[in-house]
């Protein structure tokens, strides 16, 4: 089978990439060919079994789609997106990306699905997010609740799921969307995703380093790890979409916790010392922006189908200790 990746530079992405590479399957089917796109190079992939493709380009740039499409991959990661915080700030670059370019996406491989008279029908992934949602909240978002997002990013990610189930009904593809948590802990660099310190107040301190919390303590919010985020993935790749029925898009399972919680976990996986490092430091316009998301799930549909997560934040925090740190918290150092 052949695979494209569109936003495999991206943290998940490269996660992503490393598990087809190790795997060499999805499913029960052979990899033949991974795609991996970005607006910036994915890099070069090392000891894969099968032919790696890399290409760098606008995405948003519909003659760019055909040539990703070139091949008909049979399954397609649609991850690119401009993040919360860039999409809020800059309103242009957030639509160009995240709806023109999901569109155009959608549109082209409509194109080869009707010239092919319904036997170019491939897998999408979408991955949308929590933001779709607006407050007020219920104590806890069943599957029940409608979207209604109070920002932008949150309400293209609404129109690509919208999108999503439409062009699924009409079978010109066979869509799987995932509403993804708050990714914690991310490696690597901040990026601008308003959610951001959610993850640096655990993996600046697990390195030594100082870490800013923008927001009150007594903050609540939904959280999954990258190893589980691949997992989502991996399982919305290979569920049967025919059982999902019309209701295309899930609201992935989680760890809901407030920010008191999280330092808490973090303190009793690395200790009072770690937990020093962050300082807190109130930034009104982050503190916004999150007082409009969702804190807390009953995603009963998703767990149904097959997908899992991680039942504690100190879960999560020991995921990113053996992930990205050798499996030794400080305190063992």
């Amino acid at each position: 089978m052949q695979i494209l990746i569109i936003g495999a530079a991206g943290m998940v992405g490269r996660k992503l990439t490393n598990h087809l590479v190790a795997k060499g399957h999805l499913g029960d089917r052979t990899i033949s060919r991974l795609t991996l796109h970005d607006v910036i190079d994915p890099g070069i992939v090392a000891e894969a079994s099968f032919t790696v493709d890399t290409f760098a380009s606008d995405f948003s740039d519909a003659n760019e789609t055909d040539k990703l499409l070139a091949d008909r991959p049979d399954v397609i990661f649609h991850l690119a997106a401009i993040v919360s915080g860039e999409a809020e700030d800059d309103f242009d670059q957030g639509y160009r990306v995240n709806l023109t370019g999901t569109w155009n996406l959608f549109e082209k491989i409509r194109a080869l699905n009707v010239q092919s008279g319904g036997a170019y029908r491939p897998r999408i992934v979408f991955t949308s997010s929590t933001g779709v949602f607006g407050a007020p909240y219920p104590c806890r978002i069943n599957d029940e609740f409608i979207p209604a997002p109070l920002t932008s990013y949150g309400t293209q990610k609404a129109i690509g799921e919208l999108l999503l189930a439409d062009y699924t009904r009409k079978r010109f593809f066979d869509g799987i969307g995932i509403r993804l948590p708050t990714i914690s802990v991310r490696p690597g660099k901040p990026n601008r995703a308003a959610s951001g310190f959610f993850s640096s107040i655990i993996r600046e301190p697990l390195v030594g380093q100082e870490a800013v919390l923008p927001v009150s303590e007594e903050v609540r919010h939904w959280h999954a790890s990258p190893r589980q985020a691949v997992g989502f993935l991996i399982h919305a790749a290979t569920i049967d979409g025919e059982a999902v029925g019309p209701r295309r898009t899930f609201s992935m399972p989680g760890v809901s916790c407030t920010v008191t919680e999280q330092i808490e976990a973090l303190r009793r996986v690395a200790g009072n010392d770690v937990v020093r490092l962050v300082r807190r430091e109130p930034d009104e316009k982050i503190a916004r922006i999150v007082a409009g998301w969702p804190m807390d799930f009953d995603p009963r549909r998703a767990l149904e189908f097959g997908f899992k997560a991680e039942t504690t934040f100190d879960e999560i925090i020991r995921v990113h200790v053996e992930d990205e740190l050798g499996g030794r918290a400080p305190t063992t150092l």
